[in-house]
């Protein structure tokens, strides 16, 4: 048990007592879960088998929390846990809540699997979300505030400034704030002014000196500033050990009286507003996808908030008013201490002290590609022809493998075509650049360009554009369904034939997030997975609605039943006195069918583990339905992101698939997905040896129990760290670079 107390017990233990669960400190139980509703099933399975799905998600994000909470984690790592968990929870009202509400206001609501109704799901995530708001907020001002002012990293309060920084911030204020504001007053002349999605804002309140009436105004804080301004220091430059900041609210709070001459300034609070962002386009009703969509970001900054954040002191009166106004309810309004928006913290994770901050990593490249490291970058191709190369980022480079791979091919005279997905992809992205390469070179390329990528939707707009007007031939899929697969396909003509080269990855084609998301990627020629992504790419561009796949598993089609086919498969070989197993990894189980796929496994007898990242409805260990269930979940430096799917019978070769798909209804339903199946036994081990990994009593996770509670096991009995995962694939990947060397 961590020495440090948990900043989220006290609100924890006001849960209410329907669920009859209380808080048990840092490394416990975290978020109540609600006792279902009975409603009627057909299925033979309890009605109360499946956990809400919303409350499972907070309580991934409070897993994050607890890494904040964490001393054992360096301290520049632990702030930007903070802004993550911020991150995560502003998208999760921006989509999840917002749809919820959406879905109540227009009456399509209904009762969610785990036997709630909507409106007491909304109540449980208001209960839920305000007491980690509460904790988050304490967790930086008890914890980790106190811990970086002691390494010399400050965010400073107004009445902690010197005489010296009030003169350089007056000046800054003069110079680059004050032309970039805009307040806006509210009287009869103008009215309340709208107020954008997590844009941060002063609530002022001013006097007017010859009539003494009361009048309000908001000002902005400008977005595309810095939110924490770095103060000079005596000597002026730079110093890593006296690092001083202070927030641009701050600054502009100390400066009201310039916004508004001639009024009493009498007082001032944060704000923040949160609306729905998520997108609807009609595909049906729109000649032209890529305008409509454009069209509906436009509309997405109007739409209605579903939470409102304050600063904890804010007067009554001011706060009345802002409820008014933005027409938000008192469960939708969250008090906090300042400052407001944490995911400013970005700022002090990124400075420059490498002892505060992880062991510096640098991935290599697979020894499969390159034997022996060099500076020039490997052939890839060629190692494709060896043999299929299952990669592992970011322990294995993504940019000596995946996108040497594309832009090799992009430079290949005797590549012809290149077929690609794209879902995100960075703003500077070297993929982009060697399709535009290879359509400059005349070869036909095809990019499969997911423009309603969450929250991308403006960046994959640009790059499909700028795709478009450098010849390659652009897509969006299939009209009412994302197109989520991770596939590239080179076609190469070698002598009288034609050879396919093939990506199938589980993460997106992005050299940025590569280095930070755990992911897998096999690289084949295997003429099976060539004809199968030629069949699924005619499938994206042109119509080929019956096509068959041999080792693809492909959504919406064929993946769920080829999923629930190889459960079928196991329980039918345990019931023949076989040993068995099941094992995923994925960042959510959610799908009813394949949780209630598991749960008859178990039933039979079939150990099953899942390794789940974010969110699990699955119910294990329970008696007499899941027994055999066991769940664990890991986070860490990187974000686990791989999914797996593994189907082991005694005397049989496992039958292994990894890909893009999580198992939810988006993923198996609303989504163009695919799967492909391992068929290398080196590769099998090594995947089934990372689950083992996972899954073992002496690596730190965190344990699901039937009764929908998470328990943090990262202390053995005696007290020692139990393994940390990615801190021993680190070690693990460097030692198999050194033994190719030795070879």
């Amino acid at each position: 048990m961590s020495s440090e107390p948990s900043a989220s017990e006290a609100s924890l233990t006001r849960l209410s007592q329907r669920a009859q669960h209380r808080a048990r400190g840092a490394n416990g139980r975290f978020i109540r879960v609600a006792t279902p509703v009975v409603h009627p099933g057909d299925t033979g399975l309890p009605d109360d088998r499946f956990l809400d799905r919303e409350i499972s998600w907070l309580q991934f994000n409070e897993r994050v929390l607890q890494l904040a909470q964490d001393p054992a984690v360096p301290l520049l790592e632990r702030a930007r846990f903070l802004a993550i968990f911020a991150s995560n929870l502003d998208e999760f009202f921006m989509v999840r809540v917002a749809g919820l509400k959406r879905r109540i206001a227009t009456g399509l609501a209904v009762r969610s699997a785990s036997g709630l109704e909507p409106r007491e799901v909304l109540d449980e995530i208001s209960r839920a979300a305000h007491q980690l708001m509460d904790a988050h907020a304490g967790v930086f001002q008890v914890h980790i505030r106190p811990a970086l002012a002691d390494e010399g990293v400050r965010i400073l309060r107004p009445d902690e400034l010197t005489e010296t920084d009030r003169e350089h911030l007056a000046t800054l204020f003069r110079q680059q704030i004050y032309p970039v504001l805009t307040p806006l007053a509210v009287d009869p002349a103008h009215p309340f002014p709208y107020i954008s999605g997590l844009s941060l804002n002063l609530a002022v309140i001013l006097i007017n000196p010859k009539t003494e009436r009361e009048h309000f105004a908001r000002v902005k804080v400008p977005p595309l500033l810095p939110r924490l301004l770095r103060l000079p220091t005596a000597d002026g430059d730079d110093d890593l050990y006296d690092a001083r900041f202070v927030t641009l609210e701050d600054v502009i709070a100390e400066h009201l009286q310039f916004l508004f001459p001639g009024m009493e300034v009498r007082e001032h609070f944060t704000f923040r507003v949160t609306r729905n962002e998520d997108l609807e386009v009609e595909e049906d009703d729109a000649e032209n996808l890529l305008t409509a969509l454009e069209k509906e970001l436009t509309r997405r900054r109007f739409g209605p908030p579903v939470r409102l954040e304050v600063a904890d002191d804010i007067d009554d009166h001011v706060l009345d008013l802002l409820v008014r106004e933005l027409a938000v309810n008192e469960g939708e309004v969250y008090r906090l201490p300042e400052p407001l928006d944490l995911t400013g913290l970005n700022v002090v994770a990124d400075l420059d002290r490498s002892e505060l901050r992880w062991p510096p990593f640098v991935a290599m490249t697979h020894p499969d590609l390159a034997p022996v490291e060099r500076s020039s970058q490997p052939d890839v191709l060629a190692a494709i022809r060896r043999g299929d190369v299952l990669l592992h980022h970011p322990y294995d480079s993504f940019s000596t493998s995946v996108q040497a791979f594309l832009e090799q091919a992009a430079a290949d005279p005797q590549v012809l075509a290149i077929k690609q997905t794209l879902y995100r992809t960075s703003g500077d992205s070297p993929i982009i650049d060697a399709l535009i390469d290879a359509a400059d070179a005349g070869k036909q390329v095809l990019a499969v360009v997911e423009i309603k990528a969450r929250f991308d939707e403006e960046n994959n707009i640009v790059w499909a554009r700028k795709l478009e007007r450098a010849g390659v031939h652009v897509v969006y899929g299939i009209v009412g369904l994302k197109t989520h697969a991770k596939l590239s396909m080179v076609v190469r003509q070698e002598g009288d034939t034609l050879r396919r080269y093939c990506h199938v990855g589980t993460g997106n084609y992005n050299p940025k997030t590569a280095r930070l998301y755990e992911d897998l990627g096999l690289l084949t020629c295997d003429p099976e997975v060539g004809e199968d992504l030629s069949r699924l790419f005619n499938q994206l561009s042109g119509m080929a609605p019956r096509s068959k796949f041999k080792r693809l598993l492909v959504a919406p089609r064929s993946m769920r039943n080829g999923l629930i086919e190889q459960v079928d498969r196991v329980i039918a070989a345990k019931h023949e006195g076989k040993e068995v197993r099941i094992q995923f990894k994925i960042n959510s189980l959610v799908d009813e069918q394949i949780i209630d796929a598991l749960y008859r496994a178990s039933q039979a007898g079939v150990p099953v583990d899942i390794f789940v990242r974010g969110i699990c409805a699955i119910r294990p260990g329970v008696d007499g339905l899941s027994e055999t269930i066991r769940v664990r979940s890991i986070l860490g430096r990187f974000l686990e992101h791989s999914r797996i799917f593994r189907f082991a019978v005694e005397g049989e070769q496992d039958v292994t698939y990894i890909g893009s798909a999580d198992m939810m209804h988006r993923n198996l339903d609303r989504r163009v997905e695919a799967l492909v199946r391992i068929t290398s036994p080196r590769h099998l081990t090594e995947l089934a040896g990372l689950i083992n990994t996972g899954m073992s009593a002496s690596t730190s996770s965190w344990h699901l129990g039937g009764d929908g509670l998470w328990e943090r096991h990262h202390l053995s009995a005696d007290g020692r760290p139990l393994n940390d995962l990615q801190a021993g694939l680190i070690e693990e990947y460097s030692k198999r670079r050194r033994r190719a060397r030795r070879r």
